[in-house]
């Protein structure tokens, strides 16, 4: 089983924005799943409008990285991919539709995210992006 995931890289001052669904305890990069045959910026255009009232520009969207792994909450065999993009926006990110509230993570808090989202932390630390 595999959960198709793309998620919104936005980093200030070495520390990124992450975001907690309404319902759940845990934070996770801005974004979420694949909706039929959308592409990777169709998906992350229309979650990160969803979730943060934010528009993006996928015309200067970056692919960071793509990064899988499972997680205990999970079924076994069960992986969950993430490409993870940055990409200009007009708005400033605010918690709408699913979301609880935001935070800015730095790699401190690197065990509050998901396992697949502390893979991308591990490559932002170590290209000196995250703090």
């Amino acid at each position: 089983m595999l959960i198709d995931t793309v998620a919104w890289v936005l980093i200030d001052g070495g520390r990124i924005l992450c975001a907690r669904p309404r319902g759940k305890d845990v934070f996770f990069v801005p974004g979420g799943k694949r909706e039929g045959a959308e592409s990777d910026l169709d998906t992350l255009v229309r979650e990160i409008r969803e979730e943060l009232d934010v528009v993006l520009d996928p015309a200067s969207a970056v692919h960071v990285g793509t990064y899988e792994s499972g997680a205990p909450d999970l079924p076994e065999g069960a992986v969950v991919r993430m490409a993870c993009y940055t990409a200009a926006h007009r708005g400033v990110p605010v918690p709408s539709a699913e979301i609880e509230e935001t935070e800015w993570f730095s790699y401190g808090d690197r065990e509050r995210v998901p396992p697949v989202d502390r893979l991308l932390f591990d490559d932002l630390v170590a290209a000196g992006r995250l703090t």
